[in-house]
């Protein structure tokens, strides 16, 4: 082994010797000995790159061979980068059948200035129609090559002499080209023709009424001519007399009243502004306070139902209250025809010893905190009526015998129309019902009172006209008067409903319990009489899907359910104490509620259960002797408000077994429409408890008597 150097070579002790043989190659014994051609031949290496998650073996059918077939494997190569160049060697074949394409036969100038005239390389229709052929880089056949036509060209101007039939290329080879001459494509050219219509001619006659004539004849002169164009100037300057004296002259401050008026206009404005925002964000808050109520009012069903098919429930929701009217009575409730979620309210006291002031307002279920609408009276108010069509228009009876109209897009607190002292009824008006607009538009309205009176008035332009339909008299014998005569004696109206198909039936309910069906057009005579009731009569209620069919409540205790000129009730339930209030459901006919003077509601379904409510709640607190004085149902909604003596209405919803409707058939050949199927089911029950008719055989007239 050879000693190891460790050392510099610049150590004096390190002799050349041992530094040489320090270079020495060491080989192994068994290496290969390779001849010199061996070692001098080159050895080609090859790197490959694979895809270890390429699929291997694929196969795919093939519908024209009817087997599987193999497929090539995918390239591994991944363009990173591809963009396509746009510039090419002026020398290239490219670029030669560039220019070709881009020259004229029949233009002048050289092939640069065609190339810049032409865009990019001869136009860019002309670059994409050979864009395709080009990208693979091939050669241009020998036909091209032909058709392109090359020539030599001659150094100097010659070229430039022939007109552009000729250009020259710089560099070599240097050719001539000749512009070949552009073919229409085929695939994309079609002519086409077009040819007008012309309508044919057609006689056309027509006859008509000839307008009408009239002969007139006057007198004109030149003296009467000058006297009417004096009179127009005069008018002409006493209008321009009238323009100068309303615009105000420079320099004179406008009266200390009249700009009161102006400042007090817009502050009105700016307040109505200020009010509708503000009533925006009241309700914003109160959806945000009252969520848990509005969740219910809308989704919220009484699982229990399931296991009580014959009985219900009311769900209570939200109380309406105003600090003004707590210590008044709910007199009426009438919901908006036009808006389902607002209704109106009257305020008052049905104690008439002790006289108190009343109030009209109108709530809405988007805010339960406060009214919409509220007009204070100094008398109180029995009875409201929204008009059907135009719902701005609100109709209120008063304890006094005053009929008042209230107009909400008015901004006085007054109301628009008020009955005065001679023109009004001599007793309280317990109801007021909108009739139908009369031919000229004028809208009118109904009212019924204690003077035993049923008057018509009518809206003129600023004032009522009041005409006496029918003076209600009782059916009994003559009484004789203080000078003798006999007098019939007057009947004291409490009710008033008209008929839903012909308005110019209605139906009188009184304080004797008797109801009357009366007309219109008939002032002297009922047309029926119904011994409803022994106490005062307190609703009259039509069913909605059969108009023959109506309900009464009255202070007897009772409600009950008859038939058009039909003397006996249908139906009759006893509740144990005063009704004050029923009415038919909207959604079935079938379905009635009644709300009695002890705070209960009691809710019939008559298909279910002919002989006791499906439901009686108590919806009122009985603490200080409070009772429930009205019911209205909801036309859109399935809920009910009750109104009580403390000035508080409570909203209700119904379960779902107060609410049944007939199941309409899913099949479009027993398919039958959703009223209809009301009608039927109101006709079965009826069938029970009606007597069939009797049909009577006409006589045989030809029929002969034998002696």
């Amino acid at each position: 082994m050879s000693k190891k150097f460790d050392g510099s070579i610049l150590d004096p002790d390190v002799g050349i010797d041992e530094i040489l043989r320090t270079k020495a190659i060491l080989k192994p014994d068994d290496q290969l000995d390779l001849p010199e051609y061996e070692l001098k031949e080159e050895v080609a290496r090859f790197l490959l790159s694979s895809d270890m998650m390429a699929p291997k073996n694929v196969v795919e059918y093939s519908f024209k061979d009817g087997g599987f077939i193999s497929v090539q494997p995918p390239s591994p190569t991944v363009f990173l980068v591809h963009l396509e160049s746009c510039i090419i060697l002026k020398d290239s074949t490219e670029a030669l059948e560039q220019l070709a394409w881009g020259v004229t036969s029949d233009e002048g100038g050289d092939a640069d200035d065609d190339i810049k005239k032409s865009g990019d390389f001869g136009g860019e229709e002309d670059f994409d129609s050979k864009k395709n052929v080009e990208d693979d880089n091939e050669e241009i056949d020998s036909e091209t090559l032909e058709a392109l036509n090359y020539e030599e060209e001659g150094e100097g101007e010659g070229g430039e002499e022939e007109e552009g039939e000729k250009v020259g290329i710089e560099g070599p080879p240097q050719v001539q080209l000749k512009r070949m001459k552009k073919l229409l494509n085929a695939f994309n050219f079609c002519e086409r023709a077009a040819m007008t219509y012309n309508n044919p001619f057609r006689d056309m006659s027509t006859q008509t009424t000839p307008l009408p004539r009239q002969v007139f004849s006057g007198l004109i002169s030149q003296w009467m001519i000058y006297d009417f164009y004096a009179e127009d100037y005069e008018r002409q300057q006493k209008e321009k007399e009238k323009e100068k004296e309303k615009k105000p002259i420079a320099g004179v401050k406008v009266k200390e009243s009249e700009q009161k008026k102006l400042d007090a206009i817009k502050a009105e404005m700016l307040q109505m502004k200020a009010n509708e925002a503000a009533n925006i964000i009241d309700r914003m808050i109160c959806q945000n306070l009252f969520d848990d109520i509005s969740q219910d009012y809308k989704y919220y069903e009484d699982p229990s139902d399931e296991y009580r098919p014959e009985e219900g429930t009311l769900l209570p929701l939200w109380k309406f209250c105003y600090e003004k009217t707590k210590k008044l009575t709910v007199t009426e409730i009438q919901w908006n025809p036009q808006y389902y979620d607002l209704f109106g309210v009257t305020f008052g006291s049905y104690d008439f010893t002790k006289p108190l002031p009343g109030a009209l307002c109108l709530f809405t279920l988007k805010n339960p905190s406060f009214p919409e609408y509220i007009r204070l009276t100094d008398f109180g108010l029995l009875t409201v009526s929204i008009h059907s069509k135009e719902a701005y228009l609100m109709a209120v009876g008063g304890i006094d015998g005053t009929l008042s109209i209230y107009n909400k897009n008015l901004l006085t607190k007054a109301p628009q129309y008020q009955s005065d002292s001679v023109n009004k009824h001599l007793g309280a008006i317990w109801q007021v019902r909108w009739g139908e607009d009369m031919a000229d538009g004028e809208f009118n309205v109904f009212s019924i009172s204690s003077d035993g009176r049923v008057c018509n008035w009518i809206l003129m332009q600023n004032q009522l006209i009041v005409t006496v339909t029918i003076s209600l008299t009782l059916p009994i014998r003559r009484v004789a008067g203080p000078d003798g005569a006999m007098v019939d004696i007057k009947a004291s109206g409490t009710v008033l409903a008209f008929h839903p198909k012909n308005r110019q039936i209605y139906l009188v309910g009184t304080e004797e319990g008797k109801i009357f069906k009366c007309s219109s057009l008939y002032h002297s005579k009922y047309l029926f009489t119904y011994e409803a009731h022994t106490m005062p009569v307190h609703k009259i209620s039509f069913n909605r899907y059969n108009s023959s069919i109506f309900l009464s409540c009255s202070g007897d205790w009772t409600v009950k359910i008859w038939e058009d000129l039909r003397s006996s009730p249908i139906f009759c339930f006893d509740l144990g104490c005063s009704v004050g209030d029923a009415q038919w459901a909207p959604y079935s006919s079938s379905v009635f509620a009644a709300i009695t003077v002890d705070g209960k509601c009691h809710v019939f379904d008559l298909k279910v259960n002919k002989y006791k409510a499906i439901c009686t709640q108590n919806v009122v607190s009985r603490k200080g002797k409070n009772r429930a004085t009205r019911l209205k149902f909801n036309y859109h909604m399935p809920i009910i408000v009750v109104g009580d003596e403390r000035g508080t209405i409570t909203t209700l919803k119904l379960s779902p077994n107060l609410r049944l409707k007939a199941k309409v058939s899913k099949k479009k050949d027993n398919y039958v429409e959703p009223r209809d199927l009301e009608i039927n089911k109101l006709e079965k029950i009826l069938s029970y408890v009606t007597e069939p008719t009797v049909l009577v055989p006409p006589p045989d007239k030809e029929s002969v008597n034998v002696n």
